[in-house]
């Protein structure tokens, strides 16, 4: 690849990164949430039983503290509650509320329109290979970076 292609290829990147985190920003903020506490918030709702910081954290690819720091931030909406582990006083499980369960679709009806706004007019294929090419450059930098989880942050 040519210096010039690079050069376009990192500027494409960086700003679909930028637009996109600021019109999901908008589109989250009017469900009182940030960019972020989208994804904490649904990989939570998924498990009815909850799940531990510390499974919450390798489920999003980040360390434990950061995941607690994300749940202090978002503790404010009542959309989870702690529970201590039975077995284990020491841990402490996660549940999401009624309150978050009602938030879910909101959230998803959220991506669906930022995917349909950034991608809605491509006809089936070009999604395609969009996505396609997406994908393959995702997995070749999560390489990079050695991690393998890797959230929509």
């Amino acid at each position: 690849m040519d210096a010039s292609e690079a050069m376009r290829v990192n500027r494409a990147l960086n700003k679909m990164s930028k637009l996109y985190r600021a019109a999901k920003a908008r589109e989250l903020a009017a469900l009182g949430l940030h960019p972020g506490q989208d994804v904490l918030l649904w990989i939570l709702a998924q498990k009815p039983e909850g799940m531990t910081v510390s499974e919450l954290a390798a489920r999003l690819g980040i360390e434990p503290p950061t995941a607690t720091r994300s749940l202090t931030r978002l503790e404010g909406g009542g959309w989870f509650r702690r529970e201590t582990v039975p077995t284990d006083r020491r841990q402490v499980r996660i549940v999401v509320t009624d309150a978050g369960h009602k938030l879910v679709p909101g959230i998803e009806r959220a991506w669906a329109e930022l995917a349909e706004q950034a991608v809605g007019e491509a006809s089936p294929e070009q999604r395609e290979i969009t996505l396609t090419t997406l994908e393959q450059a995702n997995d070749r930098l999560r390489g990079l970076v050695g991690e393998s989880v890797l959230t929509e942050e």
